[in-house]
């Protein structure tokens, strides 16, 4: 998961594409890139010979050009870091402060990849891919730019509710500001816990409680299930969660009823 700070110090987490994600949605626009080129080179020998040879290996010189670097630096640009490989396998090229790419990216990526995909027979992007945390070939790296899930799995709801042991204690509790990513790996626990062996729930959901305590204050009292308090530390945090932003709702409303002098 990469982490970028944004300039209203909001962080953005991203994720960045696998190197068999990114190595298939590539030879997918490789094969797409030779199949147009095939069907060019079919079209002029079948057109009548009346252009001189000189110009004929111009026109094919411009053609492949057009092919292998405009066509994909224009498609790159125009839809904001996608193709056709990385529309079928969900991902999307941003700029590595998490922008959408720009033409100069593009352009960058566009000219070294016609080397080292093309020219080098994908042999210098598969090793700069294979040795970078985010896949990064060699075009990316110049361009500062790499790939990101654009496409991730829906995640269900949580649905958990205190239990009713618990209600006195949540009612009181200090509950501060959970850390996201702690956050996160406690829903995803609450979402599979069914699913996981005992020994293994028990465990983790003693070290995640153990994690979550240092934002609690009091503590529910000793004894108290480590998962039971998971699920009634989630749900009340969601309930108030729901009560601010109702409120925040409220108040600007109001506001705005006041500036438009209505009553």
């Amino acid at each position: 998961m990469s982490a970028i700070v944004t300039g209203e110090a909001v962080v953005l987490e991203l994720r960045p594409a696998s190197f068999a994600a990114r190595s298939l949605g590539a030879a997918i626009d490789l094969l797409l890139g030779i199949a147009v080129i095939i069907g060019l080179l079919a079209g002029f020998a079948a057109l009548p010979q009346v252009v001189d040879p000189a110009a004929g290996r111009i026109i094919v010189i411009v053609g492949l050009v057009g092919v292998l670097v405009v066509l994909p630096v224009t498609v790159e640009t125009l839809s904001r870091g996608k193709s056709l490989g990385k529309l079928a396998m969900g991902l999307r090229v941003v700029r590595d402060d998490g922008g959408a790419v720009r033409f100069r990216q593009a352009l960058v990526r566009g000219l070294v990849g016609f080397f080292e995909i093309y020219l080098m027979l994908g042999s210098v992007a598969f090793l700069a891919a294979l040795f970078n945390d985010k896949s990064k070939r060699l075009g990316d790296m110049l361009a500062g730019t790499y790939a990101i899930r654009d496409r991730a799995p829906k995640t269900p709801p949580l649905l958990v509710a205190t239990p009713p042991y618990l209600a006195p204690w949540a009612a009181v509790a200090d509950i501060g500001r959970l850390p996201d990513p702690l956050a996160r790996r406690i829903g995803a626990f609450l979402r599979q816990s069914r699913q996981m062996a005992p020994a293994s729930r028990l465990g983790l959901a003693q070290s995640l409680a153990h994690e979550a305590s240092g934002h609690v204050a009091p503590l529910p009292a000793p004894g108290t299930p480590a998962e039971d308090f998971l699920a009634a530390l989630m749900a009340e945090r969601r309930e108030r969660d729901f009560v601010r932003m109702s409120a925040a709702q409220e108040r600007a409303e109001a506001l705005g009823r006041r500036l438009r002098g209505e009553a």
